[in-house]
C-alpha cells in the first residue's frame, strides 16, 4: 500500500480550526517527537506555496537569524 504524508497530513487538517492547527504545531514542538517533523514539513510547505514573495523573504530571513 502506498501511503502519502502529505496527502495524509492535509486531509487530518481539513476543517480544522485556527486553534486547532496551533495546537498541533505546539505539541509537535514541545513534545521533541522525531514522528512529527513531517507533518511539520508539509505545514511548513503549505505556508511556503502559498506565500507572497515578501513574506517568503520574512520566512528566510527569520531562518536565518535564528540558524547561525
Amino acid at each position: 500500500m502506498n501511503i502519502s504524508i502529505r496527502d495524509h497530513v492535509i486531509n487530518n487538517f481539513k476543517g480544522s480550526n485556527i486553534e486547532d492547527i496551533k495546537s498541533s504545531i505546539l505539541a509537535s514542538i514541545n513534545d521533541k517527537d522525531e514522528i512529527t517533523l513531517p507533518g511539520l514539513g508539509v505545514l511548513f510547505e503549505v505556508l511556503w506555496t502559498n506565500s507572497s514573495s515578501g513574506d517568503k523573504d520574512h520566512i528566510l530571513n527569520v531562518l536565518n537569524d535564528n540558524l547561525k
